[in-house]
């Protein structure tokens, strides 16, 4: 269970408190896993020079002795990680050292531990590691032979490799490793600011009770549904700040994370597509091109069906921006939240919203 989830859940028998160490507190940014005589004096020192220049905190196993089992610390590296990112090279699967550090990822990822991974695919193909075939297969065969009589780890190993194959990632194919290295920043970046906490309110009286409201209704502990819940009252009432509240208890329990903030100002400035591709490029740090709103919402549908999302569309003023950002439960993956806040209750008379809830003003004892 993570630290945030039992807080919620304490919540109902307890005092709810904001204390900041009930936040996930991530040790590094990215975690590397790499095979060392492929890539390390290369494309992995340059990778990390690069990362390290960007100010994302990057752990490389550079100075610990390896053995034939993986170290605690180096499994302790893994799961104090927000972002792993694989290094697939041709001798990768040779080594059961990075084997083992694949399955640790592959179990933090499904755990949500770890929030994002992505395989990169150095001059190998991501079907050859799928199917261990190719140079990659040869190196694989390798560890097979010498560890042909522990079928059960062999049998994880080809199932750790299949899925870190399946997975969306970058394949260096002709380009040159700096065009490589900068499509990798760009993507850690748009994934961490995701991430980042939202700064909520310096003296938050009144949130607790009213975060723990919401938070109910958004039947948190059910993973395998999806569930759109409306908040809407007077303006300047709190509803931004306990949304950002709710962010930042939950966010880290997502793959993927919007907070589309004043939306009744933002769609008068850029349009509704421009939210559209934010939305996309912020869960999914990928760019697309599309000119209408039914285009976008095909897309989106499309890309996010599989995502486990939180969605926060905050001041919500006309339906158009609902049901093209958020207009069906089947646009997102089992899991997925949506938050919609809004100051006319109306809007939320959706078959698609689930539950509203209305910010009252403070009682007596909180307004003193």
């Amino acid at each position: 269970m993570s630290t945030s989830s039992m807080a919620f859940q304490l919540g109902a028998s307890s005092s709810f408190s904001f204390s900041s160490s009930s936040i996930p507190r991530w040790t590094h940014d990215v975690f590397l896993s790499f095979r060392g005589e492929d890539i390390r004096q290369n494309f992995i020192s340059h990778l990390y020079e690069a990362l390290h220049q960007r100010g994302i905190n990057t752990y490389m196993d550079n100075n610990i002795e390896r053995g034939e089992e993986i170290s605690p610390e180096l499994f302790k590296a893994i799961e104090g990680s927000m972002i792993s990112i694989v290094v697939l090279s041709k001798n990768y699967s040779d080594s059961r050292w990075c084997l083992d550090e694949l399955l640790k990822i592959i179990e933090c990822k499904e755990t949500v531990k770890q929030i994002h991974v992505l395989p990169l695919f150095y001059n190998v193909d991501p079907s050859d590691v799928r199917h261990q075939k190719g140079s990659f297969g040869e190196a694989f065969s390798r560890v097979e032979h010498k560890f042909e009589a522990d079928t059960v780890k062999l049998t994880k190993w080809k199932a750790a490799l299949e899925e870190i194959a399946n997975l969306t990632g970058f394949k260096l194919g002709d380009r040159n490793e700096s065009e490589f290295i900068q499509d990798i920043i760009k993507w850690v970046d748009s994934k961490m600011v995701g991430r980042t906490r939202l700064k909520v309110a310096k003296y938050p009286v009144g949130i607790e009770s009213r975060v723990r409201d919401i938070y109910a209704r958004l039947n948190m502990g059910r993973s395998d549904i999806i569930c759109m819940v409306g908040i809407f009252g007077t303006g300047g009432i709190g509803k931004t700040t306990i949304s950002k509240a709710i962010h930042n208890r939950i966010s880290d329990q997502f793959e993927g994370i919007y907070f589309l903030k004043n939306i009744r100002e933002t769609t008068k400035a850029g349009g509704l597509i421009q939210l559209q591709k934010t939305l996309l490029y912020d869960i999914l740090g990928i760019r697309s091109e599309f000119h209408d709103t039914d285009k976008g919402i095909n897309v989106i549908r499309h890309r996010l069906c599989s995502k486990k999302v939180l969605l926060i569309l905050d001041d919500v003023d006309d339906l158009v921006q609902i049901e093209t950002l958020a207009g069906a439960h089947d646009w997102f993956g089992p899991g997925s939240r949506i938050i919609i806040t809004t100051r006319d209750q109306h809007l939320l008379n959706n078959p698609a919203v689930d539950s509203k809830y209305e910010v009252m003003i403070l009682d007596n004892n909180e307004a003193l």
